[in-house]
């Protein structure tokens, strides 16, 4: 299941983010080994699109966000945005670019400065830069703010601790949205919030994407989340890639091992229905040393010899669906060999 293998990246002169064989290690201690976060991969985001990075946590898919960012920097590989080669960039060269790549982070109330007001962490990024006069930046704020459902007159005198889980979201996406972003990287912004709220955002963000022309990758574990705002759905698995489709595509038809157990995990509002039967089994093995092959093959059930001595490949299986597996799933729901 998780491989590598390019044939699922767009025309690069298409793409706003292309993202070529991103490495990203990190060294146990002193022991002389190292953390495999993220192993390889590849993908692409075109101008107005939401691509979905899903897998379970540890799979590597927060890394990878923040290495596109240069937060940390890469191990190895390559990430263009925009034309410009981030890995290229130092100093002055990467913050510049960044303006143009902003990042909503999990936890949004500990990603908000709790002495500051909110008025004044909306506004900082315009003054860091300098933009505009007083006047225009504190418009923009308000308008911003009022576009993500903040009143400004109460987030100029209160600080986030203020506000809940849902507003002090909002005014991440809102100081996100300041300085009028083309990427956001947005880091399963709905994680710690409530279900209810979880809509209210996730509909936020789409009404904000077709507002501002953004484009969104959008980090989850839920798959259930990620179905209503992914364009294309992107599956990861310890560091691999597994499968890229879009994503009525995905849900319908997956055609990876690992993909169909994650969605036959999203809980069924039935106490009645009996319980599922293709729940994945074993732990996940360790990053520090994975599984020869396919990583995946500890867990799945179709696993042959072929998948402990090969790495499997991106190959398409339809329109816009790529899997790497040597026996993915068939319409019938068995497992077909791969040639």
């Amino acid at each position: 299941m998780a491989g590598s293998g390019k044939a699922h990246l767009h025309d690069p002169a298409e793409s706003l983010l292309r993202v070529e064989d991103l490495v990203v290690e990190f060294p146990v201690g002193r022991t002389g080994l190292r953390v495999n976060a993220v192993s390889g991969i590849s993908l692409d985001v075109l101008p107005g699109e939401t691509l979905g990075l899903v897998g379970e946590s540890g799979c590597g898919k927060s890394t990878t966000g923040k290495a596109i960012m240069q937060l940390p920097r890469p191990t190895s590989g390559s990430i263009v945005f925009d034309g410009n080669e981030l890995t290229a960039l130092r100093g002055e060269g990467i913050r510049t670019l960044r303006t143009n790549i902003q990042m909503i982070f999990q936890d949004p109330i500990s990603s908000l400065n709790p002495r500051r007001k909110v008025r004044n962490i909306v506004m900082e990024p315009l003054n860091i830069w300098g933009i505009g006069t007083p006047e225009e930046r504190a418009k923009r704020v308000d308008d911003v703010l009022e576009a993500v459902g903040i009143d400004p007159e109460r987030a100029a005198t209160s600080r986030p601790f203020q506000f809940s889980g849902g507003q002090c979201q909002r005014i991440s996406i809102a100081r996100a949205l300041v300085l009028d972003p083309k990427l956001i990287i947005c880091d399963e912004p709905v994680s710690a919030l409530d279900v209810s709220v979880q809509a209210q955002v996730l509909n936020l963000l789409e009404d904000l994407k077709k507002a501002f022309g953004l484009t969104l990758v959008f980090i989850a574990h839920d798959l259930a989340v990620v179905k209503n705002i992914s364009d294309r759905v992107a599956v990861m698995y310890l560091g691999k890639m597994c499968e890229v489709a879009p994503s009525g595509a995905l849900y319908e038809r997956p055609a990876h091992p690992y993909s169909r157990a994650l969605l036959d995990a999203i809980p069924v509002p039935d106490p009645s229905a009996p319980a599922n039967p293709n729940r994945l089994q074993g732990e996940v093995p360790s990053p520090v040393l994975p599984p020869s092959g396919c990583r995946f093959r500890t867990r799945c059930p179709f696993a042959q010899e072929r998948c402990a001595t090969e790495e499997p490949q991106l190959r398409e299986i339809g329109n816009e669906h790529f899997v790497a597996c040597h026996f993915p799933i068939n319409g019938s729901g068995s497992a077909q060999p791969q040639t």
